[in-house]
């Protein structure tokens, strides 16, 4: 298998600046090539790498006001190892975070999925919010959280993957957010899924059904939205005046929605 993902993003930026970007492949990947750049008004700047626990690579730098532009490129050959399991996830994971509220939601999941565990368990969430919810973009506020999500029944594949994320947790199943890029999604995009804990290891569970999941390519990991941000800033505002995502793959694989599937 081999994949190539491309991304572009111009900001408008008011004044000095501290940013954030999740934008790179994860690590593990077999990246065969790869180009980041970051240009303030056609000068290039320079950017940190810092990586952590789950191998996202996020780079950051200070920026002064003008026109930036964020180019990144790679091609990723086969595919990575399965996500590394972590004392500390399996706790973490399981809490209530701001986007995914399983408190709220734990008398939904217990009356909807009773009795259910593993394999079945996540292929009954993943085709519950597949059948309760309806994809609109544009739909959701980036305030919206899971129980907000299924109040509407519609959404984006941030608020399908908080829905899932939070019902899980509800059962005892540790579950978190990934950030990918999504070979065959259409319209091509940032895609957002989650990843459930189940028999000893992390499965990627996607109620969108938009894109298949084998070929999907990790950039960031978290409890929800607010930790796979593809871009964070602090200090001056600035305006996303465009952005332009690709991802394809050789081969584009078919997938089965019931089927187990980890992220590679």
């Amino acid at each position: 298998m081999l994949r190539t993902v491309t991304s572009r993003l111009e900001l408008s930026i008011a004044g000095r600046t501290n940013m954030v970007f999740s934008i790179a492949a994860a690590q593990g990947g077999q990246i065969t090539s790869e180009t980041l750049t970051f240009t303030l008004d056609g000068e290039q700047l320079q950017a940190k790498e810092l990586t952590d626990v789950h191998g996202s690579r996020l780079h950051t730098f200070v920026s002064g006001p003008g026109t930036m532009v964020m180019q990144y490129s790679a091609d990723i050959a086969g595919r990575s190892e399965p996500a590394p399991t972590i004392d500390l996830d399996l706790i973490t994971y399981l809490r209530p975070s701001r986007y995914c509220e399983s408190d709220s939601l734990t008398p939904t999941a217990r009356s909807e999925f009773a009795g259910l565990r593993g394999h079945d368990l996540l292929t009954a969430v993943t085709l519950w919010v597949w059948s309760k919810l309806r994809y609109v973009p544009g739909s959701s506020l980036p305030t919206d959280g899971a129980e907000q999500t299924l109040l509407a029944r519609r959404g984006v594949c941030r608020d399908y993957a908080h829905l899932v994320i939070a019902l899980l947790r509800a059962l005892d199943v540790p579950a978190r957010m990934v950030a990918v890029y999504a070979p065959g999604l259409s319209p091509m995009d940032f895609h957002a899924v989650a990843e459930a804990y189940v028999d000893g290891a992390w499965w990627v569970v996607d109620a969108t059904r938009l894109a298949p999941r084998q070929s999907m390519l990790r950039i960031s990991t978290g409890r929800d939205a607010a930790d796979i941000a593809f871009l964070t800033n602090h200090w001056a505002d600035l305006t996303l005046r465009s952005m332009e995502v690709l991802a394809i793959v050789d081969e584009l694989p078919v997938d089965d929605a019931t089927q187990l599937m980890q992220l590679g």
